[in-house]
């Protein structure tokens, strides 16, 4: 995958996990605002991803 393709991955789990989070806030549910959290920083590492990939052309 390439830069471009990272970024788009990581916004989308970014948006995804913040519902879940906001979900799991609002109704009590623990293990859904953990899934939320872990689904944002998973977004967070495929950004930082992208931007490697980026600086270095896509060549990794």
């Amino acid at each position: 995958m390439g830069e471009f393709a990272d970024k788009a991955k990581a916004a989308a789990n970014k948006v995804a996990g913040s519902a879940k989070e906001a979900v799991g806030k609002a109704t009590d549910n623990d293990r859904l605002e953990a899934e939320g959290q872990a689904q944002k920083t998973k977004g967070d590492v495929q950004n930082a991803t992208g931007t490697v990939k980026g600086a270095l052309g896509d060549k990794i």
